[in-house]
């Protein structure tokens, strides 16, 4: 048993060192917030452009969808972290992983616990079909 958790250990900070340099490109780059001038120039004097039947049509349609992502938003469809970091969190610490997938400490969440706590395996693997599985939250 001592050998186990001295391997995990071992395992865990060979992890935490590699995990930096390993990751950080296949992170997304942060994006600006701040819009080029010349492009937003360009964007005003396209969209001013246009007729006034498609401008009324394009508000619409921005309109319709700034009104879905609120109430995605609301509903809680927004992910808390990524599904790479999800994975890392599933297989290093299996409740934190799937506490970032549901959002809340449900009934998933505390299977999962129950799982690590007994017997750590069952609890990463039921961690890893939390995360990576298609089934939707509760």
């Amino acid at each position: 048993m001592k050998k186990m958790f001295t391997r995990m250990l071992v395992l865990v900070l060979a992890f935490a060192t590699i995990a930096p340099s390993t990751f950080a490109a296949s992170l997304p780059k942060p994006v600006s917030t701040n819009p080029d001038p010349a492009f937003v120039k360009a964007a005003i004097a396209s969209f001013n452009s246009l007729p006034s039947k498609e401008k009324r049509a394009r508000i619409k349609e921005v309109k319709k969808a700034v009104k879905q992502f609120k109430a995605d938003k609301k509903a809680g469809k927004e992910p808390v972290a990524s599904t790479i970091v999800q994975v890392i969190f599933a297989i290093l610490l299996p409740p934190l992983g799937v506490y970032l997938h549901e959002g809340a400490l449900n009934g998933r969440f505390w299977i999962d616990l129950l799982l690590t706590l007994l017997f750590f395996i069952p609890g990463m693997i039921y961690a890893l079909i939390v995360v990576l599985g298609d089934a939707p939250k509760r």
